[in-house]
């Protein structure tokens, strides 16, 4: 019995992605007979793509301030020269094999809440040059509703458990878990797939994450901060 979802940053491990309905993974990392190889299985693969950071050499649409934990610079998201990037990026993830793709970075509403409604324009932008890919939106809470008509499904990364920065990991304190769950019920009024994304390293807090996300309507996928397992 294959299982609903799977979040992978590695390469190869085609036997083991198998066993998924779908995965994400890094669009570089697989050639297109490999994913070839998956859609005959029956695997729907998503690319990944990042709509809010970049990773790549300095541009003229970066802006000064970088992620602290992964690097990347943060961008102007309205910036037309950005938005024919990733626009770019996204038509040939599709080209080179990928049904669908995993838009990442959307949570920009604390950090930079005047570029939203670019956000929602760039989105648009991809959902128009990918029909009729799936697109699965990480969190992007700062767009609903209006997300919920250019997407397929929304992803509630760390719904209930988290790596806690110091080789760890930990369920959310009572209080975030209020308020995840807040959101969780918001999502189930809506039409689309809902998977939660959770990091453990044992059995007790896997199994919490997973029985939570269920209560919720989400099937949960659990892996370490690296999303090295599979």
């Amino acid at each position: 019995m294959t299982q609903p979802i799977a979040f992978y940053y590695g390469a190869g491990e085609l036997e083991r992605l198998s066993r998924f309905d779908k995965v994400v993974l890094q669009a570089d990392f697989y050639t297109r007979a490999e994913l070839d190889l998956l859609r005959e299985r029956g695997v729907q693969t998503l690319g990944y793509l990042s709509l809010t950071e970049d990773v790549g050499p300095p541009a003229p649409w970066h802006r000064p301030e970088r992620n602290p934990d992964w690097g990347g610079a943060f961008v102007h998201t309205g910036d037309p020269r950005w938005v024919a990037h990733v626009v770019d990026q996204a038509t040939g993830a599709i080209a080179g094999g990928f049904s669908g793709l995993f838009l990442d970075t959307l949570n920009i509403e604390q950090t930079f809440p005047e570029d939203l409604p670019h956000l929602l324009i760039l989105i648009a932008a991809i959902r128009e040059e990918a029909r009729p890919a799936y697109l699965l939106a990480n969190r992007g809470f700062g767009l609903l509703p209006q997300i919920a008509e250019l997407v397929d499904g929304i992803l509630f990364e760390s719904f209930s458990a988290r790596w806690v920065g110091t080789g760890s990991y930990a369920p959310w304190p009572d209080d975030v878990l209020e308020v995840h769950a807040a959101v969780a019920e918001r999502l189930l009024g809506l039409d689309l797939d809902l998977y939660a994304l959770d990091y453990a390293d044992n059995d007790e807090l896997c199994d919490f994450a997973r029985r939570r996300a269920r209560e919720f309507g989400m099937h949960c996928f659990v892996s370490d901060k690296v999303l090295s397992r599979i």
